[in-house]
């Protein structure tokens, strides 16, 4: 099952996206510049191997919510997100804030 929902951050509708899959729950709120997302989220792989993107990522762990996601620390960021002031231990609700 997948679901879409708007997400209130400060004054910004964004999108918010959960996928149920067996055993696990994806979980992304996005913005038109980046995201953020779950534990599955390789922040490695966005950084290395897909450096020529330049994605603007976050990702969170330990989150099987929403609004978790939205209230938890950040884990990791990618470089481009890190350009933009985004660090680990800031919450998604901050980081997103950054990417509008």
């Amino acid at each position: 099952m997948v679901t879409l929902e708007p997400v209130q951050v400060g004054d910004y509708v964004l999108v918010g996206v959960e996928v149920k899959l067996p055993k696990t729950t994806l979980l992304s709120i996005s913005t038109s510049r980046g995201y953020i997302m779950c534990g599955a989220l390789d922040i490695g792989l966005l950084n290395n191997t897909l450096s020529d993107r330049q994605i603007i990522a976050a990702r969170a762990v330990g989150v099987r919510t929403l609004p978790q996601l939205l209230a938890a620390p950040l884990e990791s960021v990618t470089i481009e997100a890190e350009k933009l002031g985004i660090v680990p231990g800031m919450t998604g609700a901050e980081a997103l804030l950054l990417m509008v």
